[in-house]
């Protein structure tokens, strides 16, 4: 296996940052491997470094192996003059951060050669997110696998060919967390609808979902159109519900459409 990187600054330690920390440590990574510059802790992340031998906020004497980024995106401008002397040509450097492609971080960090970039998405925060990453040619193949297991550590990983995939992993998985729980909005909406009250209405829409996703998770050798297949009778309740999603303009027309909107967006802010 990959050993892990021997010098690790996260920069930025925000909702993402701080769980891909605590990811990174509840895997095996050594606290005293990583290093966390954040100029406003939360109580949870420095609870986090004064438990082990994390360093918070500390003068920085030597560019480390990896450096990764989350701070938010619109804040790359004001920290990259502080961090550019921390990425050296033999640093690794990972953003999450959304928007800035692998050209802008360059040219923000002057001295860096091997950068990756990647987009996880919110269930990262317990373990069970989806990540995508893609790598300039100058990223060897032990930084690759560092990469790996430093993104694994917070889900599923998997990387891209090229950059040009990232906008379109932003549609899908990034903003995906979204059309799921708007999805669950709208049944238990479509609940009161037909006559139930809002508790209960949201209860069963929140429930069905957790449960079909869960179904799913543990059925992973069986694809979804089966699972699908396996809960429709024909001629019964769910055949009629889902003629009219599976109508033209039904539900993966609208998501065809909706995720295009999104891919848009993210090559708008890409720049």
């Amino acid at each position: 296996m990959t050993q892990w990187p021997a010098r690790l600054v996260l920069v930025g330690a925000g909702k993402m940052g701080g769980a891909m920390a605590q990811g990174w440590l509840d895997a095996g990574l050594p606290p005293s491997s990583l290093t966390i510059l954040e100029p406003n802790p939360s109580p949870e992340i420095a609870s986090l470094a004064a438990r082990g031998d994390i360093a918070l906020n500390p003068p920085i004497a030597a560019p480390p192996e990896m450096l990764v980024l989350a701070t938010k995106p619109q804040s790359l401008d004001q920290v990259a003059p502080g961090i550019a002397p921390l990425a050296s040509p033999s640093t690794l450097v990972l953003s999450i951060l959304a928007g800035k492609t692998i050209a802008n971080l360059m040219a923000r960090l002057p001295q860096a050669r091997s950068v990756a970039r990647a987009m996880p998405n919110l269930p990262a925060s317990i373990g069970r997110g989806v990540t995508a990453a893609a790598a300039n040619p100058d990223v060897s193949a032990e930084q690759r696998g560092w990469c790996e297991r430093l993104l694994s550590a917070n889900g599923a990983f998997y990387w891209l060919d090229d950059e040009s995939g990232i906008d379109a992993v932003t549609a899908i998985s990034g903003s995906g967390p979204a059309y799921v729980f708007a999805l669950t909005e709208a049944l238990a909406a479509a609940a009161e609808r037909l006559g139930l009250k809002p508790e209960l209405s949201l209860g069963l829409a929140r429930g069905t979902v957790e449960g079909a996703a869960e179904l799913m998770r543990r059925e992973s050798a069986t694809s979804p159109a089966t699972l699908r297949q396996n809960v429709t009778s024909p001629g019964g309740t769910t055949a009629a519900a889902l003629a009219v999603l599976q109508s033209p303009g039904g539900l993966e027309d609208l998501m065809v459409k909706a995720t295009a909107a999104a891919n848009a967006r993210a090559a708008e802010l890409a720049g």
